[in-house]
């Protein structure tokens, strides 16, 4: 509940301090944009006598979003797709990303800041995914297994240009087969439970801030909590800052944060890469 308190206080302080530029005629219709990126790492010794291991890293990223805006409605559909690999020495690839995201919301224009919206998300991956406790490989995760799906209505609420946000209720399910007992199981009960059904509250804001003319921040925020037990929160936050050298490169810093059920401790992951981008229109 303090995340959700948090989200809150914020979304009052920028609504209280927007400015509305109206100087600008609206534009309607269908608008499309699409980045693909390749990061390439690599480093190789050969009779080196400082020693070092022989790497190898690559991640390929695919972020897409289509809007359809018109004077009462606006339909935002965004994908997000990455992969990628390292191979350290001798010890084969392992993998470092893997993300299959997809989102879709429509909203009615009912007034300036406060809009009713409906969406739905959908969240997965597409390979196995392993853990190394004591050097051993550990399957844990593969496609569709786990994926999360979430359904939701609500009012959301956009204070200023760079920063959207929502609140309302949701219906979550939690799909699992082969690594159910990771996800989906009930430890109440003797079955193996292969999927989840939650109702709750979800709050989800959206920040693209262009803080100058080569550097842009993005950041989400999701944060989901279940009737049955309000006071538990599920976070998801993802924040990331791109500056583009020129054309063709750009170097990038990412932060993603988790907090979610079953796993009791906060998951960390941080990533700063130099690559290839591609803005394909």
């Amino acid at each position: 509940m303090k995340h959700i308190a948090l989200a809150v206080s914020l979304f009052i302080f920028s609504f209280t301090h927007a400015q509305v530029d109206t100087s600008k005629a609206p534009i309607y219709g269908w608008t499309h944009s699409m980045v693909a990126g390749l990061t390439l790492s690599q480093i190789a010794f050969t009779d080196w006598t400082q020693g070092g291991d022989n790497a190898l890293s690559w991640v390929i990223a695919v972020d897409g979003k289509s809007v359809n805006d018109q004077e009462v409605t606006n339909w935002t559909s965004t994908y997000k797709f990455a992969f990628g690999q390292a191979r350290l020495g001798n010890a084969g690839l392992r993998k470092t990303e893997d993300k299959i995201e997809l989102e879709s919301v429509i909203t009615y224009k009912l007034n300036q800041h406060v809009n009713p919206y409906g969406a739905a998300t959908f969240k997965s991956q597409f390979a196995k995914g392993y853990k190394y406790p004591a050097g051993v490989e550990t399957a844990v995760s593969k496609f569709f297994d786990p994926a999360y799906l979430t359904q939701s209505v609500g009012a959301g609420w956009q204070p200023i240009q760079e920063v959207k946000t929502r609140l309302g209720v949701a219906l979550r399910e939690v799909i699992a087969d082969a690594y159910a007992g990771l996800y989906t199981d009930d430890p109440a009960t003797a079955k193996v439970e292969k999927s989840k059904v939650e109702g709750g509250l979800e709050s989800v804001s959206d920040v693209e801030w262009k803080m100058a003319e080569n550097i842009l921040l993005t950041a989400k925020l999701e944060l989901f909590a279940p009737f049955k037990k309000i006071d538990r929160v599920d976070l998801r936050g993802d924040t990331k800052v791109t500056m583009t050298v020129n054309k063709y490169i750009s170097a990038m810093f990412s932060v993603q944060v988790l907090n979610i059920e079953p796993f009791p401790r906060t998951q960390l992951k941080e990533s700063i890469s130099l690559g290839f981008t591609y803005n394909v229109f």
